[in-house]
């Protein structure tokens, strides 16, 4: 049920597109939304950790429980920023520019030595 709710918001994009770069142009832009919705999202269950965790110090369950959706929040929070710092460290390792899509127009091949 949830990949035909999914499936209907996405068409609309993808049926608008002229060629492959602006289908995965697309991709690209829809993938950044839900990686910023999900930083939002661990940013979110961090602090509401931390306000289970302050409010409710005489109550050891509750403070337990929030302590782990800090920790929680801090590991999510973490994974995500250093995946979106590998893929940019790798992009210009590369030369790729993130905005652009494809091949790059200077790519050459090399012609053969002489033997």
């Amino acid at each position: 049920m949830h990949a035909l709710i999914l499936a209907t918001l996405i068409t609309p994009a993808f049926a608008s597109a002229k060629t492959i770069f602006s289908v995965l142009d697309n991709v690209s832009s829809l993938l950044n939304g839900i990686l910023g919705l999900l930083i939002t999202l661990a940013i979110v269950v961090f602090f509401w950790g931390l306000v289970k965790y302050i409010a409710q110090a005489g109550n050891p369950q509750a403070k337990s429980e929030g302590l782990r959706l800090i920790t929680y929040g801090i590991i999510s929070i973490f994974v995500m920023v250093s995946i979106w710092g590998i893929i940019a460290l790798l992009q210009n390792t590369v030369g790729i520019d993130g905005s652009e899509v494809g091949v790059p127009n200077d790519v050459v091949p090399s012609p053969l030595p002489p033997r």
